[in-house]
């Protein structure tokens, strides 16, 4: 990539549709000021609690699956991005975690987690959070 990657809506970072860690790492890397420091804990407590998870970007977002079973992938179950003032996490099927994550969303099964600048992430509650949502059946994007 040639010089910096372009900041979108909110400093969310342009980063080509891609598989794979490296590409999630490029994202990162791209994340302005302190949302990076936010999305490389957020990562590594994604892979800490889900060995062998699946990365891509999609959309210039990083999303997540579990491990393909029997050969075949199972989906995504988390992706994050920035927004203007927090990274916003989103579970696809986070009314099925316990507790569900804090913010709603218009689709029934989504539910989201916004960590802003000043927050302390409850490193322990998102790991369960992400335990639970890599066991449940993945969406397809």
């Amino acid at each position: 990539m040639d010089g910096e990657p372009v900041l979108l809506s909110g400093g969310n970072p342009q980063i080509a549709k891609g598989d794979g860690d490296a590409v999630v790492q490029s994202y990162i890397a791209a994340m302005p000021g302190w949302k990076r420091a936010v999305g490389q804990r957020l990562d590594a407590i994604i892979a800490d609690a889900v060995p062998g998870v699946r990365k891509a970007v999609r959309w210039n977002t990083p999303f997540y699956g579990a491990p393909a079973r029997d050969g075949e992938p199972e989906g995504w179950f988390l992706a994050f991005h920035c927004i203007t003032r927090y990274v916003k996490v989103n579970f696809f099927r986070g009314a099925s975690l316990d507790p569900m994550p804090p913010v709603a969303s218009k689709q029934a099964d989504v539910r989201y987690f916004h960590v802003h600048e000043d927050d302390v992430l409850d490193e322990a509650l998102f790991a369960d959070w992400v335990r639970q949502a890599s066991a449940l059946p993945g969406t397809r994007y």
